[in-house]
Protein backbone atom coordinates (compact mmCIF):
# COMPACT_ATOMS: atom_id res chain seq x y z
CA UNK A 1 0.00 0.00 0.00
CA UNK A 2 1.49 3.42 -1.12
CA UNK A 3 0.27 6.81 -0.24
CA UNK A 4 -1.31 8.90 -2.89
CA UNK A 5 -1.98 12.75 -3.09
CA UNK A 6 -5.87 13.05 -3.03
CA UNK A 7 -5.50 16.20 -5.63
CA UNK A 8 -3.85 14.11 -8.13
CA UNK A 9 -6.27 11.04 -8.13
CA UNK A 10 -9.62 12.54 -7.32
CA UNK A 11 -11.94 14.97 -8.83
CA UNK A 12 -11.77 18.16 -7.08
CA UNK A 13 -15.31 18.32 -6.02
CA UNK A 14 -14.91 14.74 -4.00
CA UNK A 15 -11.83 15.92 -2.65
CA UNK A 16 -14.02 19.29 -1.27
CA UNK A 17 -16.28 16.12 0.04
CA UNK A 18 -13.89 14.59 1.23
CA UNK A 19 -12.32 17.48 3.49
CA UNK A 20 -16.17 17.74 5.30
CA UNK A 21 -15.26 15.23 7.14
CA UNK A 22 -10.77 15.09 7.04
CA UNK A 23 -8.16 17.30 6.39
CA UNK A 24 -4.14 16.60 6.44
CA UNK A 25 -5.33 13.08 8.19
CA UNK A 26 -4.39 9.97 6.28
CA UNK A 27 -7.10 7.92 4.67
CA UNK A 28 -7.17 4.31 4.51
CA UNK A 29 -9.74 3.04 1.70
CA UNK A 30 -10.47 -0.76 1.17
CA UNK A 31 -10.44 -2.31 -1.78
CA UNK A 32 -13.62 -3.73 -2.80
CA UNK A 33 -14.53 -7.42 -1.17
CA UNK A 34 -13.56 -9.18 -4.62
CA UNK A 35 -10.75 -7.54 -5.41
CA UNK A 36 -8.54 -8.32 -2.53
CA UNK A 37 -4.88 -9.39 -3.18
CA UNK A 38 -3.31 -12.22 -1.29
CA UNK A 39 -0.63 -11.38 0.74
CA UNK A 40 2.66 -11.07 -1.16
CA UNK A 41 0.88 -11.51 -4.46
CA UNK A 42 1.77 -7.74 -5.87
CA UNK A 43 5.59 -7.86 -4.27
CA UNK A 44 6.24 -11.45 -5.23
CA UNK A 45 7.22 -12.47 -1.84
CA UNK A 46 4.41 -15.19 -2.09
CA UNK A 47 5.79 -16.51 -5.20
CA UNK A 48 9.03 -16.56 -3.75
CA UNK A 49 8.71 -18.17 -0.57
CA UNK A 50 6.47 -21.03 -2.57
CA UNK A 51 9.72 -21.50 -4.58
CA UNK A 52 11.71 -21.87 -1.44
CA UNK A 53 9.61 -24.25 0.37
CA UNK A 54 9.53 -26.59 -2.89
CA UNK A 55 13.19 -26.47 -2.55
CA UNK A 56 13.63 -27.54 1.13
CA UNK A 57 10.95 -30.30 -0.13
CA UNK A 58 12.96 -31.60 -3.10
CA UNK A 59 15.95 -31.20 -0.77
CA UNK A 60 14.66 -33.25 1.90
CA UNK A 61 13.31 -36.21 -0.57
CA UNK A 62 16.67 -36.02 -1.82
CA UNK A 63 18.11 -36.94 1.55
CA UNK A 64 18.89 -34.05 3.65
CA UNK A 65 17.92 -34.06 6.67
CA UNK A 66 15.61 -31.76 8.93
CA UNK A 67 19.12 -30.06 10.71
CA UNK A 68 21.10 -29.29 7.57
CA UNK A 69 17.87 -27.74 5.72
CA UNK A 70 17.55 -25.73 8.97
CA UNK A 71 21.03 -24.75 8.72
CA UNK A 72 20.94 -23.98 4.72
CA UNK A 73 17.75 -22.18 4.83
CA UNK A 74 18.36 -20.33 7.91
CA UNK A 75 15.19 -21.39 9.63
CA UNK A 76 14.59 -23.73 12.74
CA UNK A 77 14.20 -26.68 12.57
CA UNK A 78 10.68 -26.72 13.65
CA UNK A 79 9.58 -24.55 10.47
CA UNK A 80 11.38 -26.90 8.49
CA UNK A 81 9.28 -29.62 9.30
CA UNK A 82 6.35 -27.74 9.42
CA UNK A 83 6.93 -27.22 5.49
CA UNK A 84 8.11 -30.73 5.00
CA UNK A 85 5.19 -32.02 6.64
CA UNK A 86 2.45 -29.71 4.83
CA UNK A 87 3.47 -30.62 1.01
Amino acid sequence: MRYMNATVVLPEELVEKLQEYIQGEYLYIPARKNEHKVWGELSGARKEINKRNNDILNAYLAGASVEELAESFFLSTYAIRKIIYQK
